[in-house]
């Protein structure tokens, strides 16, 4: 079973995480979130743990315990959802900045086109 805990303290480490929920049975994995760009952790992290009988036990014992000075929150973590991709900028337009080109005002003839002009 994965468990999402948050609330943890910037300074506890994996293996910090990982002693916290071993006294309640196997753990294969216990990971920290940290920060891409400077390292620091983000306050919550994921544990897995392959006996779901341990780790409801864990979640019982550990959600609210104070650990460094903050209560955790630990529950079962949720599959990550599909995200659509975010659009940062607007539109197309050059190098990212400002809204696309639209194609101006469109001739009405029949059959004309404005790139073969003739």
């Amino acid at each position: 079973m994965n468990l999402y805990v948050s609330n943890l303290p910037y300074t506890l480490t994996d293996e910090e995480l990982q002693s916290e929920f071993a006294a309640f049975g196997n753990v294969s994995s216990a990971r920290v979130v940290k920060d891409r760009e400077t390292g620091r952790s983000r306050g919550f992290g994921f544990v897995e743990m392959p006996v779901e009988a341990e780790a409801l036990t864990a979640i019982n014992a550990l959600n609210a315990k104070d650990v460094g000075g903050r209560a955790l929150r630990v529950i079962e973590a949720r599959p990550k959802e599909e995200r659509p991709l975010r659009n940062f900028g607007g539109g197309g337009g050059s190098r990212g900045y400002g809204g696309g080109g639209g194609g101006g005002k469109r001739d009405q003839r029949e059959g004309w086109d404005r790139d073969k002009r003739s």
